[in-house]
């Protein structure tokens, strides 16, 4: 069932569109109704991650070995770990309006996923598809309008351009003599707890 796509797929998502005002305004109110229940729907999402794409738990030593949905949901660390990618994605949101804050938060996920935990940058795709996948369940009117699927695919491309920018720099003290970054391997969406 798991399939992660290659590096060729990185460049294509690098190509984002410039999201109007009225895209960003429909991405903080449909945010609003979602960010209301952020654990809940953190939860949610890293569950479907995990089933989906089991190997994304290789970068997850507390969760690792967890593969009944339900001892899932009752973990106290994966919880914790719902509410810091609900948080890193509600900070861009709130600053939606700030280019420079939300390429600087960004820039700060994508550094420490390529050089701290070392996390392959397709694994930022899939589990931007899934957070898609699970709005579009639990928040159907909100989310089937075209425009604002339209406004979140935009959302997902931006997300994934900032966080994946860092992986193409050598990581600090490494003196030029390794790989690109953009050849590493995927570890976690975002900051492990």
């Amino acid at each position: 069932m798991e399939k992660v796509q290659g590096e060729m797929e990185i460049e294509r998502w690098e190509r984002n569109e410039e999201m109007s005002d009225a895209e960003k305004k429909m991405i903080q109110e449909t945010w609003n109704t979602v960010y209301a229940k952020c654990e809940d729907v953190g939860v949610s999402l890293l569950i479907r991650f995990f089933v989906n794409f089991p190997s994304a738990k290789h970068y997850f030593s507390q969760f690792k070995h967890m593969e009944d949905p339900l001892e899932m949901e009752r973990s106290q660390q994966l919880r914790k770990h719902a509410r810091r990618v609900m948080g890193a994605i509600n900070s861009v949101v709130e600053n939606i309006y700030d280019s420079e804050k939300v390429a600087s938060v960004l820039a700060l996920v994508g550094k420490a996923h390529a050089v701290k935990h070392k996390v392959e940058p397709v694994y930022f795709q899939i589990l931007l598809g899934v957070l898609l996948e699970v709005l579009a369940e639990e928040y159907t009117n909100e989310f089937s309008p075209p425009e604002v699927q339209r406004a979140w695919a935009k959302m997902k491309s931006l997300i994934c351009t900032h966080v994946t920018a860092a992986y193409k720099e050598e990581p600090p003290g490494d003196g030029g003599g390794s790989s690109s970054r953009s050849s590493s391997k995927v570890t976690e969406p975002f900051p492990q707890t």
